[in-house]
């Protein structure tokens, strides 16, 4: 047996044709739809890319004990658990995050890697002499990462020189030269369609538009403050690259095709979270409420077990249920500390595995959605505190924890997860900016746009109560529970279902 994990950062559901989008050009995930089962209730767990991709090894949430940051020591890392039973373990990737202090201890649970340089602001080839980049660049100073990105486009002249194309070639050559062999796991994973939408011009051609204004194909995080003709240029801009996502997406199905692993090979299709792209009067994914823009995510799986193809699934599913589904798979036990579930029975018959999900940022709402209603709990106080980072390694996105936070830390007693292992309680002196964190209602069936906070007090009730006891199986710091005014649950033991 064998398993594919086919990766895109930023890919949002709305904008391909399986979901219903008629106006982008994405026919190898219509291919795709056809040949798996399309979940129609997969949410994000934590946010944004670094915390996504620890719960895709650790198949357990993350926001709400840490922000950004590494595998820790006491952490059950699913790819990492293969290779120590027998299962080959291969991760390509340009996702430029893997080679920052927050991201290190990822790739090296693999059995071995292959990094693709050259993404977004990647620190990758070095010219002391500043870039000169169009005239009509005035969107951001030329400096950091915008710099950087500048200096990296410059070797970016054909298609195969952009780092999707060579990350795909290293993926496809993988296959090739070991489709032969047996237990192994290959994760593909590409930046892409993560902005900056850069794509080559063949993809722009394919939406065709008059425009005259600045050079934009990277939002900040903010409010939107562009007019309607640049918002509705960056949005093809990010169709752009999704078609060439798309394009690459249909090369690995065509080798599947020919080498005809489709009989021996699971394949899952999915991504850490979407992007909001002007909707809600936003840009981006961090620094705002998480409406179904950024946390209702496309999945698409294979399983050749059951061969479940061109079916739809509403079983409410998250990131953390890849790595409990992939162990299985392979025949290993699933450690106890993991809080997703094993998919298998979702996927041949849509056996539903949760009630509720739970997703979030650190320090930001902590939500819960029943697939019906949507609800965004905000803290009780305008400091948004008590609020600590609890770890064994204070590194975040490209920096070490200061050594004055450090010096406020402290030991704090284990939790249930870290093996009887303490860790370092650190206060959070400066958090992320949240902006827009009040406690909000939606009922995503009569409003799926989210664009009306509703007043249902029964209904709150019942989501209040399903973000509680979630919180409790998650074994939430005493303290997320006071910042959001709850009361706090005993933790609740860990009980698998009998397909697990």
């Amino acid at each position: 047996m064998k398993a594919v994990m086919l990766m895109f950062d930023t890919l949002n559901r709305r904008m391909l044709s399986p979901y219903g989008c008629d106006w982008t050009h994405t026919p190898n995930f219509r291919r795709l739809a056809e040949r798996t089962a399309v979940f129609d209730q997969a949410y994000v767990g934590s946010m944004p890319c670094m915390p996504a991709r620890r719960e895709l090894h650790t198949g357990r949430h993350n926001f709400l004990h840490r922000s950004w940051g590494p595998i820790e020591p006491f952490d059950d890392s699913m790819p990492e658990l293969l290779k120590r039973h027998g299962v080959y373990s291969h991760l390509v990737t340009d996702h430029q995050h893997y080679w920052e202090d927050g991201g290190a201890t990822y790739h090296t649970r693999y059995s071995s890697f292959e990094l693709i340089r050259g993404q977004e602001g990647d620190p990758w080839k070095g010219h002391v002499k500043d870039p000169v980049p169009p005239e009509t660049v005035t969107t951001r100073p030329l400096q950091g990462m915008f710099r950087q990105d500048w200096i990296n486009r410059q070797y970016c002249r054909q298609e195969e020189d952009f780092p999707q194309a060579k990350t795909f070639a290293a993926g496809l050559e993988f296959i090739r030269r070991n489709h032969g062999e047996d237990r192994w796991f290959l994760q593909l994973e590409t930046f892409d369609p993560h902005e900056p939408f850069h794509a080559p011009e063949k993809y722009r051609e394919l939406y065709p538009h008059t425009y005259e204004g600045k050079h934009f194909d990277w939002p900040m995080y903010r409010r939107v403050t562009e007019t309607q003709e640049e918002i509705d240029h960056v949005r093809l801009e990010y169709a752009a690259l999704l078609s060439m996502c798309d394009a690459y997406l249909g090369k690995v199905l065509d080798l599947m095709d020919e080498l005809g692993m489709w009989e021996d090979t699971m394949l899952i299709v999915n991504t850490d979270h979407g992007f909001l792209l002007g909707e809600h009067d936003w840009w981006a994914k961090s620094n705002m409420p998480f409406y179904n823009e950024i946390a209702h995510m496309p999945l698409f799986i294979w399983d050749p077990r059951t061969q479940a193809s061109g079916v739809r699934r509403s079983s409410l599913v998250q990131n953390v249920d890849l790595a409990p589904t992939l162990l299985r798979y392979f025949g290993i036990e699933v450690p106890p500390d993991m809080t997703g579930h094993c998919l298998q029975q979702t996927i041949a018959q849509d056996v539903p595995v949760r009630e509720a999900a739970i997703f979030g940022i650190h320090g930001g709402h902590v939500n819960c959605t029943d697939g019906r209603y949507v609800y965004m709990r905000g803290p009780a106080s305008s400091d948004n505190r008590p609020l600590y980072n609890y770890t064994l390694m204070p590194t975040r996105m490209r920096s070490r924890f200061e050594v004055a936070e450090l010096r406020s830390s402290q030991l704090h007693e284990p939790f249930a997860f870290t093996k009887g292992v303490p860790v370092l309680q650190i206060p959070v002196a400066h958090g992320k900016p949240i902006d827009d964190l009040r406690t909000m209602l939606f009922d995503v069936e009569q409003d799926p746009q989210q664009l009306e906070p509703i007043t249902d007090p029964d209904a709150e009730e019942r989501m209040l109560k399903l973000l509680q006891e979630v919180m409790a199986r998650e074994e939430a710091p005493a303290e997320q529970y006071i910042r959001l005014g709850l009361e706090q649950h005993a933790a609740v033991p860990l009980a698998r279902n009998e397909s697990e």
